[in-house]
């Protein structure tokens, strides 16, 4: 079923209030379109859906692979309190999207439930393989209002590339894929609990249910960066400020940079 705002405020209750949903047949990109209208003065809770990304964009300029009816794909803008630290926000959105897809109640400390899992800094993986993923963008002279884009795939889109699809999977990979009003409706329920979790105590709050999530807690990584010679050690997880914790010859290196790729070493 298309995406719906009467649909997906019914599901959403009273905290459909907290939102300003708008819904595009095609744009270039949500989170460009949404940065525009953030610094027009859209209201903090606009979003923007689109059944279709003509131009979407992943980190490091990458782009995301996306077809009508295969992707969800939408931009929630938020705005935090003047001076509000931005550290680790795509982490903790990456919890919410990990408790929506997962059915996990808010508050869990557990990853038992579902099969989802979180790879640093910003990717949602089931069964190993990239499911969705986070590019939050921090609006242009208001560094503590940000645009945080997600796309997940409910189908592999036909024309994706074979190097992407080998490393991609789908919420239909098992079976049909869930209704999107259902999805749009828990992902913003969950966004909006997080949120406000992150607005009054910062990534730190979230940290112990991110931890739980890690795909590649204890494991030996391998690093690549744009800036310098790659380098391997165990992965140990995140600290309060969302950075990456790496072991390298038993010292500890928080790696703070977002143009960091990371693999299995």
């Amino acid at each position: 079923m298309p995406a719906s705002i009467a649909a997906i405020s019914a599901k959403l209750g009273a905290a459909a209030r907290r939102f300003d949903i708008d819904i595009l047949p095609s744009c270039d990109s949500t989170n460009a379109v949404l940065l525009s209208r953030a610094e027009s003065g859209a209201p903090s809770g606009t979003a923007i859906i689109t059944e279709e990304q003509t131009a979407g964009r992943g980190r490091r300029g990458r782009s995301w692979f996306s077809s009508p009816g295969d992707s969800l794909t939408f931009s929630l803008l938020w705005r935090f309190a003047p001076g509000t630290a931005p550290a680790g926000l795509s982490l903790a959105v990456g919890v919410a999207v990990s408790r929506a897809l997962s059915g996990v109640p808010k508050g869990t400390h557990s990853a038992g439930t579902g099969d989802t899992a979180l790879k640093w800094p910003n990717d949602i993986l089931k069964n190993g393989l990239k499911l969705g993923g986070i590019l939050v963008e921090l609006v242009p002279g208001a560094p503590h209002a940000a645009v945080i884009g997600i796309g997940i795939n409910l189908r592999l889109p036909a024309g994706m590339p074979e190097e992407v699809r080998a490393a991609s999977t789908a919420l239909d990979a098992n079976g049909a894929a869930p209704d999107a009003n259902d999805l749009y409706a828990a992902l913003l329920a969950e966004l909006l609990s997080t949120l406000d979790t992150f607005a009054t105590a910062g990534f730190a709050a979230i940290r112990p249910e991110w931890m739980a999530r890690h795909a590649f807690q204890d494991a030996r990584i391998r690093l690549t960066t744009d800036f310098g010679p790659p380098s391997e050690g165990i992965c140990r997880g995140v600290d309060a400020d969302g950075a990456l914790l790496l072991e390298i010859d038993g010292r500890i290196e928080r790696i703070l940079s977002g143009e960091v790729s990371l693999r299995p070493a």
